[in-house]
């Protein structure tokens, strides 16, 4: 599936053709389709927006060649504290001067004095399209407006970039964007390819499936079952660490199948393929899935998720200081309690679906 980025100049931000979500329809034999809910005017406004002048993303690369050379030209940079990991999720310290360094700097001096950031646009709200206006909304975008703010002076000083889940990696270390701000998990794997902040929110692994599925959770009721995963995601690792005798990739038993049925460049695909009946099942972070179970009623999660999970605001390996601010940020966002800017966001996009959270993930430092 070819991936592309397009310049929106009517409102300054770019964006990118995603995967339309299919809409209600009866229930029925193989390659059915099931019900999307009241959001198909979300899927035409990313259509719509997919039919604005497009521009290549990653210089028209492969994205699993991409993701080799961004490993390898990264991999002179790095840190004597990535060998043992044990805390994935520690960052790096907020600068005690507040002093900017030439990243950060080097936004600032730009013409546009833009930061330039990718995120989602087809995640029901963590990034994703309001219908009515077109304006890119969500619990992701909130955040990269509050970074955009303090660089730069104005929430608006930002320019989207939305970029497919298997090429986040490569965005940042192309150049293409500044910082990603879209449901990326923090994994040690990650940080030797491109660094992190704090935390921003704990997920766990989980399975989405019809309701009335036979399957229970991840465990054996997966075996034999066709279950897709976004490429480059934490949810495909784990079912490589045990899949319970799921399908789970686009070869198996050495008989290829089609490609980018079960491992899709965007998480979204997985749920399209659901509702075609392509596949049995999804594996996602909670967080994104209960967004997608919210969006269609034929869906539900299922099973009890795995072990937790963190976000992070993902950056260019090497560029300290902006991982720094990046964390001052934050900082201040999670401050203030009840009343903090963090649980406003959670409160607007994310209670409905995942009730019960009070606060948000602490910050955790590496000891330097």
């Amino acid at each position: 599936m070819g991936t592309v980025g397009g310049l929106d100049r009517s409102h300054g931000r770019d964006s990118a053709g995603g995967p339309s979500p299919v809409p209600a329809r009866g229930p029925g034999p193989a390659g059915r389709l099931r019900g999307w809910g009241g959001v198909s005017a979300m899927a035409a406004a990313c259509a719509l927006t997919a039919a604005v002048t497009l521009l290549p993303l990653s210089h028209s690369v492969d994205s699993r060649a991409e993701r080799v050379t961004s490993g390898q030209r990264t991999a002179s940079v790095t840190r004597a504290d990535d060998d043992a990991c044990e805390t994935p999720e520690a960052s790096l310290r907020p600068s005690p001067d507040g002093a900017d360094g030439d990243t950060v700097r080097s936004i600032r001096e730009r013409p546009n004095r833009k930061l330039v950031v990718g995120v989602d646009q087809n995640s029901y709200r963590w990034g994703y399209r309001d219908p009515v206006t077109g304006d890119l909304e969500g619990f992701d975008i909130d955040l990269a407006r509050a970074i955009a703010e303090d660089i730069l002076g104005s929430r608006d000083d930002v320019i989207f970039r939305a970029i497919p889940t298997n090429q986040r990696e490569a965005a940042l270390n192309n150049g293409t964007v500044d910082l990603v701000v879209r449901t990326m998990t923090i994994t040690c794997d990650r940080r030797q390819r491109v660094d992190f902040s704090t935390a921003y929110f704990q997920v766990g692994q989980q399975v989405l499936a019809p309701k009335g599925s036979s399957i229970t959770g991840f465990d054996a009721s997966l075996a034999g079952k066709r279950v897709c995963t976004a490429e480059d995601s934490t949810a495909y690792q784990a079912l490589e660490k045990d899949a319970h005798g799921a399908i789970f990739k686009d070869e198996h038993d050495g008989t290829p199948a089609d490609e980018d049925r079960l491992t899709v460049p965007n998480q979204l695909d997985c749920l399209v393929r659901l509702q075609l009946g392509e596949v049995d099942a999804v594996v996602t972070d909670n967080a994104l899935a209960a967004g997608q179970a919210a969006q269609d009623p034929a869906v539900e999660l299922v099973g009890e998720p795995l072990p937790p999970e963190y976000y992070g605001v993902a950056v260019k390996l090497g560029n300290d200081d902006l991982v720094r601010r990046v964390n001052k940020v934050l900082e201040g966002y999670r401050a203030g309690g009840a009343d903090s800017r963090w649980m406003r966001s959670y409160e607007t996009w994310l209670k409905a679906g995942l009730p019960g959270i009070t606060a948000p993930p602490p910050a955790r430092y590496r000891n330097e």
